[in-house]
Formats: C-alpha cells, sequence, structure tokens
C-alpha cells in the first residue's frame, strides 16, 4: 500500500490528509516538529491574551488521528532524499517515503538588521513563538514592533492586553499602505493613534541596540534616534519555509514551485499551503497565497489529485477578513493599494471615521471587481457573486443594504 508523507501539520497539510483518508486507503504520516497535534494557528493571540486555551483550539480531539488511521510523528526533517524517497530527520530517523507533500508553512521575515537575534527581538508565527513571547515581555515597561500589518497589529494588541505600551515603527506614509489605499490605511492608522499606541512613521530601523546584560535594550533608526525599550516585535511580514527543501532537486524560487496541480518537477512531490509558490503554464510570475482558507482549499484539490483524480487548484474571488483592533476588515476580489489604469473607485467614510468602504470598478463598463469594508461587516456570498457578475458600481451601491449584515452599523 502506497505511503504518503506530509511535512506540516498545519491547515494545508491535515486538509491534505484528512481528505487523502476520505478517498483512499493509503498509508499516512504527517510530520511536524511544531506541535503533536494540528491547532488554530490563527487563535495564537486569543491564547497569549486568556480568552481561549491551547486545548480549545484544536479543531479535532486528539483521539481522531489513530482513529481515522493518520499518523503523526514529532520530529524536524533536516533532508528530503528524492532519489531514494526517504527523510531523514534531526533525530536520526529516516522514514520513507511514496508520495511526499511539502506544506512547512512560513517564517517571520529578517532582514539583517544588527541586533535581530539578541534575547528580546522575535516574531509571531508558531506556537513557539507564544512560548518564547510569554518568557520575553518578563519585566518589559516598553515594547516597539517593527513593520506594519497583520501580524503586527495583533502583536501590539497582545501587548496591550498585559498593559506594556507599545510603538510600532513603519516605513510607510501610513499604517499597511503598502496594502492598503491611502484612504483606509490613514483610517487605520488614525485608529492606532486613537488606542494610545505609538507610531514612528516613515522610518526605517537601523539597528537593535544590546544592553549590558545582552539583552535588547532599545532600536535606532535610520535618523539616529534611540528608542528604549525592553522587547522587539519583528512583523515585517512572512515568506515561505522552504529551508529543508534547499539542496533536494525540488526547484525553489520565493516558495517551492509547483504547477497548478500543486506538483512540483519531482515525481510523486507536491506542494501547498504557505510554502508553495504556483506558476501556471506560460506565466513568469509565480504567486504565493498565505491565507488559511487557500491553504484548505489548496488541501482539498491535492487531495484528490493524490488519489487518482487530476485536479487543478482554483482559488476563485479572493477575500480575506481580519480586525485592526476593534474595527473588522474584509476585502474581496482586487483592490490594489494605488489605483490601475482602467480602474476607478467609490469611496465613502462615516463621519465618526471608524467605518468606510471602497468600491472598485472598471471605467470602460463600471463593472465591479474589488471591495474593501472597515468597521462593517458584509455578506461573503454577496460581494463575491456581484464580483463573478459584473454587476455595475451603480447596480450595487443601489443594493448595497442586500449585503449588509451588521445590524449595530444600521443602528
Amino acid at each position: 500500500m502506497e505511503h504518503l508523507v506530509i511535512i506540516g501539520n498545519g491547515v494545508a497539510g491535515i486538509t491534505t490528509a484528512r481528505h487523502v483518508r476520505k478517498y483512499s486507503d493509503m498509508n499516512i504520516t504527517v510530520i511536524s516538529a511544531e506541535t503533536d497535534y494540528h491547532y488554530s494557528r490563527t487563535a495564537l493571540m486569543y491564547i497569549f491574551m486568556g480568552h481561549m486555551r491551547f486545548e480549545d483550539t484544536k479543531p479535532y480531539e486528539d483521539w481522531f488521528w489513530e482513529k481515522n488511521r493518520i499518523h503523526l510523528v514529532r520530529g524536524y526533517v533536516v533532508r528530503i532524499d528524492t532519489r531514494g524517497k526517504r527523510l531523514h530527520l534531526e533525530d536520526g530517523r529516516e522514514i520513507p517515503y511514496d508520495r511526499l507533500v511539502i506544506a512547512t508553512g512560513s517564517k517571520s521575515n529578517k532582514f539583517g538588521w544588527p541586533g535581530q537575534d539578541l534575547p528580546g527581538v522575535q516574531g509571531l508565527y508558531s506556537f513557539q513563538d507564544l512560548q518564547l513571547l510569554e518568557e520575553n515581555i518578563q519585566g518589559v515597561t516598553h515594547a516597539v514592533i517593527v513593520g506594519g500589518g497583520l501580524i503586527g497589529i495583533e502583536l501590539g494588541e497582545m501587548l496591550a492586553s498585559r498593559n506594556i505600551p507599545v510603538t510600532f515603527l513603519i516605513r510607510e506614509e501610513y499604517y499597511w499602505d503598502n496594502v492598503l489605499p491611502r484612504e483606509e490605511a490613514r483610517l487605520v492608522s488614525r485608529h492606532i493613534l486613537e488606542h494610545g499606541f505609538g507610531l514612528i512613521r516613515k522610518t526605517n530601523l537601523k539597528a537593535i541596540l544590546p544592553g549590558e546584560d545582552g539583552r535588547v535594550r532599545g532600536v535606532l533608526t535610520e535618523f539616529g534616534e534611540e528608542i528604549p525599550c525592553q522587547f522587539v516585535g519583528l512583523t515585517p511580514g512572512v515568506s515561505p519555509n522552504v529551508e529543508v527543501v534547499k539542496n533536494s532537486g525540488i526547484a525553489v524560487n520565493r516558495g517551492v514551485l509547483v504547477n497548478e496541480y500543486l506538483e512540483t518537477g519531482i515525481p510523486d512531490v507536491y506542494a501547498c499551503g504557505d510554502c508553495a509558490e504556483i506558476c501556471p503554464e506560460g506565466q513568469d510570475q509565480g504567486r504565493v497565497e498565505q491565507l488559511w482558507y487557500t491553504g484548505r482549499m489548496q488541501g482539498m484539490a491535492l487531495a484528490k489529485t493524490l488519489c487518482g483524480r487530476r485536479t487543478r487548484y482554483e482559488r476563485g474571488i479572493w477575500y480575506n477578513s481580519a480586525k485592526f483592533l476593534d474595527i473588522e476588515y474584509q476585502t474581496y476580489g482586487e483592490v490594489p493599494n494605488v489605483p490601475r489604469e482602467g480602474e476607478a473607485s467609490f469611496y465613502w467614510e462615516h463621519p465618526n471615521r471608524r467605518h468606510c468602504l471602497r468600491i472598485v470598478y472598471r471605467r470602460e463598463d463600471r463593472a465591479v471587481v474589488g471591495f474593501n469594508f472597515l468597521g462593517m461587516r458584509m455578506r461573503q456570498e454577496v460581494c463575491q457573486r456581484w464580483i463573478a457578475e459584473q454587476r455595475p458600481v451603480e447596480y450595487v451601491l443601489a443594493h448595497l443594504p442586500e449585503a449588509n449584515f451588521d445590524p449595530e452599523f444600521y443602528r
């Protein structure tokens, strides 16, 4: 019987394992160096803030894996032998495979700053990062978070829940304006300041400074300003975790290179989730999709291919949801941070400056191509249907109440 081995127990790897089991009796092994059991990575902040226990973040009971004949291995893969079809683990174990799925996720970005590896300096991605954070915040009276984005705002909220003052250091003019259009980024920046956070804009980090005890004592900006702190959070984004793939013969660019079927150039080797870079045939530019729902969809598609029904991964219309402190954020379709040629947008902001919407549409036929919503909840199926049906912006504005399901906003 074929042996399927999956490196990584995040949502992409586990979805692959679960759906392969639905379709086949294949032997399945999942290897993870992070945790014994799959958990919801998006809930890390709620564990830290006391809203959930780690046990509450596991979608499946511990007995689920044995009952479904999914063998779990705790270990760190250091080498992939694609010729011999064997994995070499750090502790000396070797695990053979017939088919291999690489689902190693992401890692926090570092850019070679002096002092970036000092005690008291870290990113936030894994369960080990959460454990390290509990150690690193002891005795901290001020924290600096370098970089914006969704992980940065989560880390800031986590630290604020422990009454630790936080200053954000960002190189952009407004928070996350490399992703958000200017008006939305400005709204988020105001909201951060209103919640008592410091926000230093248009400033790059030059170095992280050590104290006499060897721990971080502050950061130095490109303008020579020194900001005292005892903790530095590095959140300038994440990148595919592909270290184990290097020198294996498997092609890597930003991520593990795969086609639309999530197949690498090596027979019987596949990749999915955050670590995969999808390069459709005939295109030079690959794409990396680092969201929970895309990892799940890739795992579902790949499971069918592994079980004999070769299936193209089709994401459909892009969407994402998150929150900036207590302002909810939803995006559907394509909303670039700067206008693209041939497109225009309708932007509305409430006088209280806590709610806004943007509708992006093509000038030629007025068809809507994307939405941003901040401070309001909208129905995903309605917004995506309007984009798919290429509804004109006038129609969408006239029927916008059909998409709304936020009674608080309507009061």
